[in-house]
Parts: structure tokens; sequence; C-alpha cells
């Protein structure tokens, strides 16, 4: 059937499939109102919440929305206790066009929305401690007149915007110097209250992913250099390759980066007690996601492929007995060649160990 698919952790109900049991085989996901052929296009998940936005830039919500970390919560929604998806409302929403990116920290969600002329100007965040709660909060001086937002990252509790021009900016909680050296002085390796410019990176940096606890910054296909700031467990900083400038996509998990080559090839340093750097044998890869500590990848002949940890079901049935790892090899979630034809897996995406997987009869590109 067409539509959005997924597995895994599922205790607070942040799979939206109707209940609260971890689920190990892909499970349609159900929404409170018709999308009308309106395909998702990004996934992103915190602790136990999850934010589906889709190709027209509409958001939805399902999970722990106790603390305001999914928007206002609508009079239609306090009484409906089913685990579905439910669309955002934000404050003050009908001044905001689409919403173009969302990244959640474990208890917030991060919004990035067009403003009247279409352009990622808008930042709106809800939920959570150490400066990036609210309900909602936005942020009317951010960013900088004349600049767009362009990639927008969050890890456990600190988030990452990078700027057209090629700035960057962070706030939350830097106490293992995830956010670098602030420009304006503040000490980063505290609670930032707001967003702050980050000093010191020798090039214009095009996008951003956040570990747990550490940021990477990378500069555009081409240059490719690349900058880590935090904290150095699993050798994320120290590892860290100096430049790859084939890359054409970024991603990371809590204890991972991995870095997808135009060759379809992946790079990736960090943890792997887990089995969470990718298996040798390797199809070529066209898109990649990581989870918190699991990577959910398509291959170009339309596999849809999981590994790490899944002890959630969050990379298939097939896991270790004993810590429900996926190591050295991988589980096939879904595969184009069981579909009918014209069918096609447009978007896949990972979250708190869950595996998301969109299938539609349209077509769009991620």
């Amino acid at each position: 059937m067409e539509g959005v698919f997924a597995l895994g952790s599922n205790g607070s109900g942040q799979l939206g499939v109707g209940h609260k049991e971890d689920v190990s085989v892909p499970k349609q996901v159900e929404f409170n109102q018709a999308l009308h052929n309106d395909p998702i296009t990004q996934v992103a998940a915190g602790g136990n919440h999850t934010i589906l936005i889709t190709a027209s830039g509409n958001a939805y919500w399902s999970g722990d929305s106790s603390n305001g970390c999914c928007g206002i919560i609508k009079d239609e929604d306090k009484g409906d206790i089913r685990p579905i998806f439910r669309k955002v409302c934000l404050l003050s929403s009908s001044d905001m066009g689409p919403i173009m990116y969302a990244a959640c920290t474990w208890d917030t969600t991060i919004f990035v929305a067009g403003d009247e002329n279409n352009k990622a100007t808008r930042v709106c965040s809800c939920g959570g401690t150490e400066g990036l709660g609210g309900n909602p909060v936005y942020m009317p001086d951010f960013p900088p007149v004349g600049t767009v937002v362009t990639s927008l990252a969050a890890g456990f509790r600190h988030a990452v915007v990078v700027l057209d021009n090629g700035d960057v900016y962070g706030w939350g909680n830097g106490k293992k110097g995830q956010l670098g050296r602030l420009e304006d002085g503040t000490d980063a390796r505290g609670i930032v209250n707001k967003p702050q410019k980050i000093s010191d990176i020798p090039f214009k940096v095009a996008k951003a992913v956040c570990c747990q606890y550490t940021t990477c910054l990378i500069a555009e296909p081409g240059d490719g250099r690349i900058l880590t700031l935090g904290a150095d467990k699993w050798n994320l900083t120290s590892h860290a390759p100096p430049e790859i400038p084939s890359w054409k996509a970024v991603t990371a998990s809590w204890g991972n980066i991995y870095i997808l080559k135009r060759d379809g090839m992946l790079v990736a340093w960090g943890r792997d007690d887990h089995g969470q750097s990718p298996p040798p044998g390797l199809s070529e890869i066209s898109h990649i996601a990581a989870g918190s500590e699991h990577v959910v990848a398509l291959t170009e002949a339309g596999d849809v492929l999981a590994w790490g940890w899944g002890e959630h079901g969050n990379c298939g049935p097939h896991t270790d007995e004993k810590f429900g790892d996926v190591k050295g090899r991988w589980n096939v979630l879904a595969s184009l060649k069981n579909l009918p034809e014209g069918w096609s897996i447009t978007a896949i995406g990972a979250g708190c160990a869950t595996s998301w997987i969109n299938i539609t009869t349209e077509g769009i590109l991620l």
C-alpha cells in the first residue's frame, strides 16, 4: 500500500501506528486526516516523539507531546488518545509559510519555515529545556537579515544551523564542546540560550550533522573539508578524515558519522559495539539515514537495508538474541522488487530506535 511505514521503538506511540507496542516488521502509520497526495519527504525523531514533513511543507506529530515538543495540541486532539499522526499547530502558524526543515533533540523540536517569499527564515523551537525550550518559542532576530537557513541538525540537547553564506550558529547544551567557540565570547561550554555564531571555522560550511555530544561540519562538494567539534568519545573527532570532496550526503547517529560519496560508497567512523559500522559487501547506496544507534540505507537497486543496534525491532526481526544487534551484515526491510510496477521507495528515515520508509506511486525525489 502507498504511504509511510514504520518499525521499532513505540512505547510512547512515536510510530503512529495506532498502538504502543514495538514493531519489528514495517507497519503503515495512521493519520487523523488524509494527506491528499502529499507524500512524506523528511523524518525528524526525538527520544519519544516523531515529526513527519510532507512535500508541500505540512508537518505531523505522534508520540509523547506532554512537554510541548510537538507544538500546541489542538482541542479536538486532547480527548483523542489514539497514537496516530496529527497536524502540527504552532503559535501564529497563519504567519508561517511551509515547514522546510525539522530536527529533534531528545525532547525538543526545532522547525524552520518559509516566510512570505517562501525563503527559510523563520525558526521556532518547541518543548525541552537548557536553552532549547518554550511552547513554542519563535526567534524574531534569527537568522540574520539577508540570510537563509540551508541546513538544520540536532544532537541530544544541542542544535546547529547552517546559513546560505556558510556561517554556522548553535545553541543548547555545549558542555562537551559541541558548540565550538562562539564569536560573541559567550562560554560555549555551558547552556547557550539562543543561536550564537560559531567562530574559527576555516571554510564555508554546506552541511552540519550532530551526534549525541559532537557536531560535524562539512564544506560543499568539491571542497569537502571536515571539522568536528565536541566529545572525542568513539574517536569522533580524532579519526575524522580531513576532507571528502566527493560527498553526496552526510548523516550521524549518537556515536557515528556517515558520509555517502557520489559513487554510492559509504565512509564512516565512530562506535561499533553493536554493529553500527557499515558491514562489508554493501551494494551501491543512493540514500542514507542514521538513527540513535542504527542505520537505514536505500540501495540503487531499491532495497532498504538496516544494520546496527536493533533491540526494539528497528532493524527488523532477525537480530542477535542477546543484544538485538545486526552486526557485520544487514537486514532487508523492504525491496522495490516486491512492489507493483510503477511504485517507488521515495524516502527513508531513522530515529531513536525507529526506522521509516515512504512508498508512493507518484515518485518524488528526496
